[in-house]
């Protein structure tokens, strides 16, 4: 496979198995099987040794490619099987090294791709009948063990030796980044006082126990883990509605060109003004109406314009992450013909249950919701030429804040917004809500309201009137408000305004996932900056010399 050349130091996001170093994808009918076998000197970045099944961003890379081969293109697979290539090892986790060598924007933004990986797996464990069995065949620690939990089930070898721990807080001084606090406590409801132990025992716990505790599904001797495994994976798929002679459907690379300017896609495109620290995210309409029928859909397969979109505007959310950590706001604006979206739309209602429509729906799904925890600025521009139209009116939903062009004079000739089906349920955020419930914190007047305009074009007033917008200066004043709103928000503190927005955008009521990155968000970012864990003696960065940490004793 081909893939656009990036410029030096830039980080990108597209793999194929051929180029994988640390994982193989095998294949026995409905179960897929990933090992991870790493590659000790394949490291994304020079300095450490991937010792002991360790991952870094490289790995975690491979991983979500494999996860996105699974679902797109091997429609016969029910169930997934994880598991190590190496004997006695399932994987210890992050690499401390790389993590003591890396800054800390690095450091949080790995937790967080990683975390959304791992929420992609219980996404397609509840959406797309995919189930996955941690078959844990030998030491699983850290990371390691974050990685089980996001299964649906955890099979721990029983040799007498192998054991699951989180030990980051005993031995580094830090948080488990991945999801591992909450998942034992809010997915695996162990309770308090034994979660407690198992934090802060560096050996970890093995088989009996760990059944018992609920760190673990299952145990097996080696003679009969193989067999067990296997047994539970096919009882799994039996449950599964993926189809099982469907064709796949081939993930064919992104084409994506870099310059000075940004990144640009076929149906996206990024300008990055780096004196204003702001880019502009332009995600384009269909250019004709979408295939609708099944076979056509199919027939159109990594083309169709709903998965073309998702997968490009997928790659530049990640790429303007990773490597544009100045650029604070995002623009995001639509171009095109609203009726060709609306148009899509309705095809992916009308063959929702469709395997392929429904990973369709899943990728957009997980798309948007990477949108609501990136730590940027999120503000849309509603103006002539743009169509926010049913899906690509999350995106408008999904911003900070939303300002529509307003014309007193000549009103037909205004920008219009609107909305489908899909935009009451298909796309919900990691709370759980829909954009729009979550707008309107699932006021029933307001949501019927909008519900109601589905298939109307909303012009400014009425946008504004429906509480879909935040202002609509007109175009007298517009250019002068929208200058005023970008450049005072590039004045105040990122650090204060990330803290500000993922609060605001969850609102009332908790779930997993977003307990899972408000601790990422908080106490991990505050952690991983503390000298007990990154100072000269700190635990991390001491981590494998022999020496032993120096802490502060304050408790603050």
């Amino acid at each position: 496979m081909t893939y656009p050349e990036a410029p030096p130091q830039t980080i990108t996001y597209d793999t194929h198995p051929d180029q994988y170093k640390h994982w193989r994808l095998t294949f026995d009918g409905p179960v897929a099987t990933l090992s991870l076998d790493i590659n000790e000197d394949g490291g994304i970045k020079p300095g450490y040794k991937l010792k002991l099944n360790s991952y870094d961003l490289g790995v975690d890379i491979e991983f979500h490619d494999a996860l996105q081969r699974i679902r797109f293109e091997h429609p016969e697979v029910r169930s997934v099987v994880m598991t190590s290539g190496k004997e006695r090892i399932f994987c210890s986790g992050a690499n401390i090294f790389m993590l003591g060598l890396s800054t800390h924007a690095w450091k949080v933004n790995f937790c967080k791709f990683t975390n959304e990986t791992r929420n992609g797996i219980e996404d397609s464990s509840r959406h797309s009948g995919l189930k996955f069995i941690a078959a844990c065949n030998g030491t699983t620690a850290g990371g390691g063990y974050e990685m089980a939990l996001a299964c649906d089930e955890i099979i721990l070898i029983d040799d007498r030796s192998s054991a699951v721990s989180l030990p980051e807080v005993p031995l580094l001084g830090v948080l488990p980044g991945t999801g591992g606090l909450t998942r034992v406590t809010d997915k695996r409801r162990v309770r308090r006082d034994h979660a407690d132990i198992f934090c802060t025992l560096t050996e970890g716990i093995r088989a009996q126990r760990a059944k018992e505790w609920r760190l673990i599904d299952d145990y097996a001797k080696p003679q009969q883990f193989a067999e067990k495994v296997q047994q539970r994976a096919e009882q799994l798929a039996e449950l599964s509605d993926r189809p099982k002679d469907a064709q796949g459907i081939a993930l064919t690379p992104v084409k994506r060109t870099i310059d000075d300017v940004g990144y640009h896609y076929e149906t996206v495109d990024v300008v990055i003004d780096r004196t204003a620290r702001k880019a502009t995210i332009n995600v384009s309409a269909p250019i004709a109406k979408v295939a609708d029928s099944v076979d056509a859909i199919v027939a159109d397969g990594a083309a169709w314009w709903p998965l073309k979109m998702a997968r490009e505007l997928d790659d530049a959310i990640l790429m303007l992450r990773t490597n544009d950590l100045e650029i604070g706001t995002w623009i995001l604006k639509t171009t095109g013909d609203a009726q060709f979206v609306l148009d899509a739309d309705a095809s992916m209602v009308k063959h929702q249950q469709h395997w392929f429509v429904r990973e369709v729906i899943g990728m957009l799904r997980r798309t948007l919701a990477r949108l609501d925890v990136t730590s940027r600025t999120l503000i849309a521009l509603v103006e002539q030429g743009t169509c926010f139209a049913g899906t690509l009116a999350e995106l408008l939903l999904a911003a900070d804040r939303s300002y529509m062009l307003s014309l007193p004079d000549t009103p037909e000739q205004e920008a219009k917004v609107a909305l489908s089906e899909m935009n009451f349920g298909s796309y919900p955020m990691i709370n759980g809500r829909y954009r729009i419930a979550a707008r309107f914190y699932d006021e029933e007047g307001p949501i019927a309201a909008a519900r109601n305009a589905i298939g109307k074009t909303l012009g400014a007033a009425e946008a504004s009137e429906l509480g879909l917008v935040t202002g609509t200066p007109d175009d007298l004043d517009w250019e002068d408000e929208i200058r005023i709103v970008l450049e005072e928000r590039a004045s105040l503190s990122p650090d204060a305004l990330t803290a500000m927005e993922a609060n605001l955008r969850f609102g009332p009521g908790e779930t997993m996932e977003t307990r899972v990155f408000g601790r990422l968000s908080a106490w991990q970012n505050w952690i991983f900056i503390r000298p007990n864990a990154v100072g000269e003696t700190g635990a991390l960065k001491i981590f494998g010399s022999g020496n032993k940490a120096k802490f502060n004793w304050e408790r603050v």
